[in-house]
């Protein structure tokens, strides 16, 4: 059990199951990618070590470049997408492969997708660490998953409660009261 701020959290995840799946996830896009170099567009701040992870177990040649969105305030979604740093790279003609730590309601991945895809790329997928699909509120086809959770807050592999838990190698789930 660990404490940030006023809440406490439970084990979730272990980080060695997490970085498995990320192998696995690393190894099914670099044989979909074999022959191609994707841009990988890594979402910040939640989805850093995944990213970071990822990028260390593919076996194709990438890009990486970063784009940070906000829609969470304290442990809801807010329904707001705010795009605070902007895309610097072209995407027209590329392989478009955006890295998210955690898909919930959806509406910041149908923001940034609708972005995106009006700057004509070559293809796009999305590739998500983690996804609630109990509170998917508009439909999201995630091309690469890892796991599927409850409907929870969680903390820990880059996501926050309030600035803190990103550091974390395990996953956490917020303790019931």
């Amino acid at each position: 059990m660990i404490k940030l701020h006023d809440k406490h959290f439970e084990p979730m995840l272990k980080n060695e199951l997490i970085e498995t799946e990320i192998q696995r996830m690393a190894t099914q896009i670099s044989q979909d990618y074999a022959g191609k170099t994707p841009l990988f567009i890594a979402i910040l701040n939640g989805s850093f070590m995944f990213a970071a992870q990822l990028m260390k177990s593919l076996t194709i040649p990438a890009e990486i470049t970063f784009l940070r969105v906000s829609s969470y305030q304290a442990t809801s979604s807010t329904g707001k997408v705010l795009e605070l740093l902007g895309l610097q790279e072209s995407v027209e003609n590329r392989e478009v492969i955006v890295l998210e730590d955690i898909i919930d309601t959806g509406l910041t991945m149908e923001k940034i997708k609708e972005q995106l895809l009006a700057k004509n790329p070559s293809s796009f997928a999305l590739a998500s660490l983690f996804h609630k699909p109990e509170a998917l509120k508009t439909p999201i086809e995630i091309d690469y998953l890892g796991f599927k959770i409850e409907n929870k807050f969680v903390v820990g592999y880059g996501l926050d409660y309030d600035g803190l838990g990103r550091n974390l190698s395990d996953l956490y789930v917020l303790k019931e009261e």
